[in-house]
């Protein structure tokens, strides 16, 4: 078997849970790509669900943006009990799943990215999620949902308690998540870092350099070293519509991202409807880790 998550068939990627999952991603040296998709939305291919294609298109981590625990739902895919949603989502993919949750629950009136009560970040809904089948929960903030850093790290700390070491925490933010206070260069410092370590995250999600303004290659590499300083990792990710962009603007966040450290290269779900621009997933993978390992990703089947 091997160590890395780059090279795992599905087989072997389905027996990683906890520090097995974290160890397989920190021995794959910076070449991991999460693609985020936006579960309730009709997907791009009709008949089969955007997480699908992502994985076709070699994302190693799908992230579930909007997925609500208590109804647990992904557009595109055969008919299955609700409480089969995630598991049967990976026996399609064979790939590591992960779900974001958030630590707010003022937008249930409908403002912002409106908030259901399965969808905030809680001891109560971590466990649920474990127990759906999630290999990671990513507490963060969706626009307009007034997430700040504070409200991250007391949703980190309830989560570690509930559900030990059985699932891999990835937290922070993409973009101001609504926070003026927390806008540009200021979504996230240091002492946040130190207190989701604290707290109990394992992977620290920073903005990907070229996608926030004011935060450079030499900040958020200044950022990734100090996170791995600590003892976490960091995934750097594109949660600004430049998922959306061209290739080539594409190409150069992801090196950015590459020499600043990135350990898990995040692209969002908002390039088309509910994802990112397919060539864009394959453009980022090959920039990072070359065509041998994005076709080995494409073509390895499901079954091995």
């Amino acid at each position: 078997m091997s160590d890395r998550l780059l090279s795992m068939s599905s087989s072997q990627i389905a027996k990683l849970k906890g520090r097995k999952l974290i160890d397989a991603i920190r021995l794959s040296e910076g070449r991991i790509v999460a693609a985020e998709t936006v579960s309730t939305m009709a997907p791009l291919l009709n008949d089969v669900s955007n997480a699908e294609l992502c994985s076709a298109l070699s994302a190693d981590i799908i992230i579930l943006n909007m997925f609500d625990v208590n109804k647990p739902f992904v557009q595109g895919l055969p008919e299955h009990k609700e409480e089969d949603t995630i598991k049967l989502l990976k026996k399609l993919t064979g790939r590591v799943i992960g779900i974001n949750l958030e630590p707010t629950d003022e937008n249930e009136n409908g403002e912002g990215w409106t908030m259901t009560k399965g969808r905030v970040a809680n001891a109560e809904n971590s466990l649920k999620a474990y127990k759906l089948g999630a290999d990671i929960i990513v507490v963060t903030g969706n626009p307009g949902n007034h997430v700040s850093n504070e409200a991250i790290y007391r949703s980190i700390r309830e989560i570690r308690k509930a559900v030990k070491n059985n699932i891999v925490i990835i937290s922070g933010k993409m973009h101001a998540s609504g926070s003026i206070d927390e806008a540009g260069e200021n979504i996230i410092s240091e002492k946040d870092i130190e207190n989701f370590v604290k707290a109990g995250t394992d992977i620290i999600m920073l903005p990907a350099p070229g996608t926030i303004p004011g935060l450079s290659v030499h900040r958020i590499s200044s950022l990734i070293s100090y996170a791995h300083s600590l003892g976490a990792m960091a995934m750097t990710a594109i949660g600004t519509s430049q998922e959306g962009a061209d290739t080539d603007t594409i190409r150069m966040i992801a090196l950015n991202c590459k020499m600043a450290g990135a350990d898990i290269h995040h692209i969002g779900d908002s390039g088309y409807n509910g994802m990112a621009v397919p060539e864009n997933i394959m453009a980022y993978s090959i920039a990072i880790r070359g065509v041998r390992h994005t076709y080995r990703r494409m073509a390895i089947s499901i079954n091995r």
